[in-house]
């Protein structure tokens, strides 16, 4: 059975009869920052039409080289004041040309970032320039890359200005228990998961399904599995949509790796295949026994998968960007700790899922929190380079992951991410030293700010008792 079309999708001739007809009044041009936050602007249908359609707008481009608080951020060499912050030119990608179905009278564009208007270059550092280079190496290896997202997320009663203004404390979930599965729970909860769903569906981001999680507000909203980049996109834009229409309601949600020491983390886990000229199944054709399973494979899945394990830890700061990232991995909490793959086994980085057509590397090492075009940069970095160097996965792992101490581990803090990251060969051949430089900028600039902010943890444990 063929895929329905896609709901809300636009051609510039679709934009053009809704502005006309005063269906559409603003277009949302926005690019993805570091962190895979949508920045940008809020433009007229009419002059987007006339002018951004075909020659993109203009931001300053401190906007790939700030902090979370829109500081700029000295140390890069993309921009910096010495070189007075310029623009950056966007330029709008309309093959994601979609109607924002949650917001009144708008569509949505994604733009890449290109060096200038007349060569259109794509800038190296941007999050959506690393992924379409990665997809441009499988391209020469012959293989199109499709992934999917599964993103969970903690949904609040509480407002987000509510929720600030209170610095987060005493939140109220939406949801009194562990509700994984649970029907019941989740009727409670649909007025709002019911609106992020209809609205994110009827904007060209079909979605499977929504179900409860294993922590009291937790749920999770499945996509579509798509294309990579289109993935990416579509990734980026249900955050977005799903924070709107949660605020919309009253209600906020967070999709922090680990929201509350106490609660369960929340994850991202990606689904990675390879595909063959005619859409034909890379991981499929041509089918050998994958040895320790009762599974066939081609080589392809099996090198692409030695890749992954190869390189995971030197690339986790691309799936746990954040101080918070690496509060998740927890031992019994279905975030993995070791590096392993197995078949359908949820203690390990890596599982197996699916046969035929449809086998799949699952990675469940990202947290909610990871820019996708950052984690599916990485992971198509590591898996073509398993595919090149023809990398054995050796055999699949059996048993508790979490038990397994001979296996190695993922990195337990930001600085030994940042570090794995900074002696990375493969992330350099692959990314490029500059790019390589400018996103280990950013990190140590997060880890900074984190390693000098007094915390509550500090106040309640010292400031009386010390």
């Amino acid at each position: 059975m063929k895929p329905a079309p896609e709901r809300g999708r636009l051609g510039l001739d679709d934009l053009a009869r809704e502005v006309e007809a005063g269906r559409i009044e603003t277009v949302v041009t926005a690019l993805p920052d570091l962190y895979g936050r949508l920045v940008g602007k809020r433009i007229t249908g009419a002059f987007f039409l006339e002018e951004v359609a075909r020659h993109g707008m203009h931001c300053c481009d401190y906007l790939l080289a700030c902090d979370m608080e829109m500081d700029p951020t000295p140390g890069y060499a993309y921009t910096n004041w010495a070189k007075g912050y310029g623009d950056l030119h966007a330029v709008p990608d309309l093959g994601t040309l979609r109607q924002a179905a949650w917001l009144e009278r708008s569509a949505i564009v994604l733009c890449d970032v290109v060096a200038d208007e007349t060569s259109g270059e794509l800038v190296g550092v941007a999050p959506r320039s690393i992924l379409k280079r990665q997809l441009a190496r499988a391209a020469a290896l012959g293989f199109a890359a499709k992934a999917g997202s599964e993103l969970e997320l903690y949904l609040f009663r509480d407002g987000y200005d509510e929720a600030r203004a209170r610095r987060y404390h005493g939140l109220r979930p939406y949801g009194g228990y562990v509700e994984d599965y649970h029907l019941l729970s989740g009727t409670f909860a649909e007025p709002v998961l019911g609106a992020i769903r209809r609205g994110v569906d009827a904007s060209a981001i079909p979605v499977e399904f929504s179900k409860g999680e294993w922590g009291p507000g937790q749920h999770e909203i499945n996509l579509r599995y798509a294309p990579a980049l289109e993935m990416a996109d579509r990734h980026v834009l249900y955050k977005q949509a799903a924070k709107e229409i949660a605020a919309q309601h009253g209600c906020s949600l967070t999709f922090m790796a680990k929201w509350h020491e106490a609660m369960a983390g929340s994850s991202l886990h990606v689904h990675l295949s390879l595909w063959a000229p005619g859409d034909r199944p890379a991981f499929a054709e041509p089918r050998e026994p994958l040895p320790g399973t009762g599974l066939e494979a081609s080589p392809a899945f099996r090198w692409f998968l030695g890749g992954l394990l190869e390189h995971a830890r030197e690339l986790a700061w691309c799936f746990a960007p954040t101080p918070n990232s690496y509060k998740r991995y927890k031992a019994g909490t279905f975030a993995p700790t070791r590096i392993a793959w197995s078949v359908d086994n949820r203690t390990c980085g890596f599982r197996v899922v699916g046969r035929g057509p449809s086998l799949r590397v699952e990675c469940r090492i990202p947290g909610a929190d990871a820019n996708p075009y950052l984690a599916y940069a990485a992971l198509l970095a590591a898996g073509l380079d398993g595919i090149e160097r023809e990398t054995e996965p050796g055999p699949p792992f059996a048993g508790d992951a979490y038990q397994a101490h001979d296996l190695p581990s993922i990195p337990t803090s930001l600085p030994e991410a940042i570090a794995g990251l900074a002696g990375s060969a493969l992330a350099r051949r692959a990314f490029g030293d500059a790019v390589v430089e400018h996103l280990l900028h950013f990190a140590r600039t997060e880890l900074g700010a984190s390693e000098t902010a007094v915390t509550d943890f500090e106040r309640v444990r010292y400031f009386e008792r010390i």
